[in-house]
């Protein structure tokens, strides 16, 4: 009987393996224009503004994680090199169609504030296959690089209660000393993501 029951027990164990994992990945990784509840904490004092933007006063703001890695090319990127410039993060997938709707604002703003100390940088995340990404880039014209997340390690990175990322897409920006200063998690316009980026660039440093 004892060997009846042992694939049993395996089959038991396999399926509680499956859905743990699954339950993980579920809470773990991010879904296109899927988001998590956003609100005010304690620790990042953060503030919910209008249209989906939430904002940290520059006394508030926490230092990002570190994000270095491969990008979508094959380079090596650490976002901290870029300490010193305002730094735009934007989470994106070459499946995801708000990613799609929002390229071309980007493109934009990257170029209109590259003089002015803005760095975008983006994090590609659930494309199983960076020539996807690559031929996004190509197709729109990105002049930035992008950071290679297939299962979103960089994106759990940052700290629960943080501005986090919580969707796909989100765009992060932080401040000229690499802290958290604001969020979106929601495809922006060219007049919101400028509305995000220009508070930073006018502030001293």
């Amino acid at each position: 009987m004892s060997a009846c029951r042992a694939p049993r027990r395996l089959a038991t164990r396999r399926r509680a393996t499956v859905l743990a994992t699954g339950a993980a990945v579920a809470a773990l990784t991010l879904t296109a224009c899927g988001a998590g509840a956003s609100g005010g904490s304690s620790d990042t004092k953060f503030v919910q503004g209008k249209g989906g933007v939430d904002t940290v006063r520059k006394g508030d703001r926490i230092p990002a994680p570190e994000l270095s890695g491969e990008t979508v090319d094959g380079a090596k990127l650490d976002v901290s090199s870029f300490k010193g410039k305002i730094v735009v993060l934007n989470f994106w997938g070459s499946w995801c169609a708000p990613c799609i709707a929002e390229a071309d604002n980007f493109v934009k703003v990257a170029k209109d504030t590259k003089d002015k100390g803005v760095q975008f940088v983006g994090i590609n995340t659930r494309d199983a296959d960076p020539a996807n990404a690559r031929k996004f880039e190509k197709d729109r014209g990105v002049p930035y690089p992008s950071l290679y997340d297939p299962i979103g390690r960089l994106t759990l990175r940052f700290p629960k209660g943080s501005l986090n990322p919580q969707a796909i897409p989100t765009t992060i920006v932080l401040d000229r000393d690499g802290k958290i200063a604001a969020r979106a998690l929601r495809p922006l316009s060219e007049e919101a993501l400028r509305d995000m980026v220009e508070p930073l660039i006018a502030e001293k440093k």
